[in-house]
């Protein structure tokens, strides 16, 4: 049975190999060694751990964790929390630990993730009918204003000719509106005129009527008349 130190147990050991990411420790009256990784060599940057430590050095070193992978069991040791020269515990509350540990959870390596922006540029607006955005990021105002992009040349020539449009648009409607009112005026005088000619060939046919009237009574006076006059012959 190997005798394998506790976790923040402090201990002596010979550096048995260096490598780019840290340095192997020889535990002594144990036949395993564990691993110094580089950021745990000291409380300044190590890029390179052979600047640190030489095979055969014997170095002050604390146990941070154990851990069995794949069926081997992991030692990770410390030297910049303890003084190499007393072998005195400098971090005795674990607290340069503690923050080491958050330091890892925090830090997320998303160089490998793509970012796609196509769903947010092939999306069209709800509210105001853009491309680009959701209607809970619109930036419209209530009145209906719509912020857009500073226009291009390409845009600026579309939008000369939008206005363009837009000008032959509203001459059309007032042209319309025009045409509209000269057809009433037109149609009210029609129909003044011939209210007009229907009032004078009623009053026309009233003198007529009345002309008809006295002829038809002039013819019976002088039918009477001659009856009279044969009347009086005979007698």
């Amino acid at each position: 049975m190997d005798n394998i130190p506790d976790v923040y147990d402090i201990f002596q050991g010979q550096v048995a190999n260096v490598t780019d990411y840290g340095a192997f420790i020889k535990i002594p009256g144990c036949t395993k060694q564990g691993l110094v990784h580089r950021t745990h060599m000291s409380s300044a940057r190590v890029d390179h751990p052979s600047e640190v430590v030489d095979v055969g050095e014997k170095v002050w070193v604390k146990v941070i964790g154990r851990e069995v992978k794949d069926g081997k069991e992991k030692i990770s040791l410390s030297m910049k929390v303890v003084n190499q020269g007393t072998g005195k515990d400098i971090d005795p509350n674990n607290v340069v630990l503690e923050q080491d540990e958050r330091k890892k959870r925090e830090f997320k390596d998303y160089s490998k993730q793509k970012i796609t922006l196509e769903a947010v540029l092939n999306t069209v607006c709800k509210k105001c009918g853009c491309k680009g955005h959701f209607a809970q990021d619109c930036f419209m105002q209530p009145g209906g204003t719509k912020y857009s992009l500073v226009p291009e040349e390409d845009d600026h020539e579309k939008d000369e000719t939008t206005s363009e449009m837009t000008t032959k648009k509203k001459n059309k409607v007032v042209w319309d509106k025009v045409e509209k009112k000269r057809k009433k005026r037109s149609q009210e005088q029609e129909d003044s005129s011939n209210s007009e000619s229907s009032t004078a060939s009623s009053s026309d046919s009233e003198p007529a009527k009345k002309k008809k009237r006295h002829a038809e009574k002039r013819k019976k006076s002088t039918k009477k008349k001659k009856k009279h006059k044969k009347h009086k012959q005979k007698h």
